[in-house]
């Protein structure tokens, strides 16, 4: 059974935020395919001069992207006064990151390619 993502008008725009083309469009249709908006950006920087992460319900964020990483992304929205949750999502991470990033407050640290099901519950959660 699918998940379905539920109380829509509660539901906030989720921002997918990777360098690879592809992993974004497809994470979009895939959202917005369950009713669940969102906004892409193809880097760190450029969601970071968005500036208001409090717009956002959870983050899927690329832990290693060009210039900025998805760690030091989250390292730097952890300093700030909303921090959404945050997904991680790797083609190259390893046990100790994924520790770390959940010790430092990830909701979730996921392998690429992942399970859309879960996926999509994490992001309902």
């Amino acid at each position: 059974m699918k998940p379905v993502l539920t109380n829509r008008a509660a539901i906030r725009t989720v921002a997918v935020i990777d360098d690879d083309e592809a992993v974004r469009d497809s994470l979009a249709l895939l959202l917005e395919t369950h009713d669940c908006p969102v906004v892409t950006y193809a880097s760190a920087e450029a969601f970071l001069d968005e500036g208001d992460a409090s717009r956002f319900a959870c983050l899927i964020v690329d832990v290693r992207m060009d210039g900025m990483s998805g760690l030091e992304l989250f390292a730097e929205l952890r300093e700030g006064s909303y921090l959404p949750p945050v997904i991680f999502l790797t083609g190259h991470g390893d046990v100790p990151m994924a520790v770390n990033a959940l010790k430092d407050g990830a909701s979730d640290f996921m392998e690429k390619p992942c399970d859309q099901d879960l996926l999509l519950t994490r992001v309902q959660a």
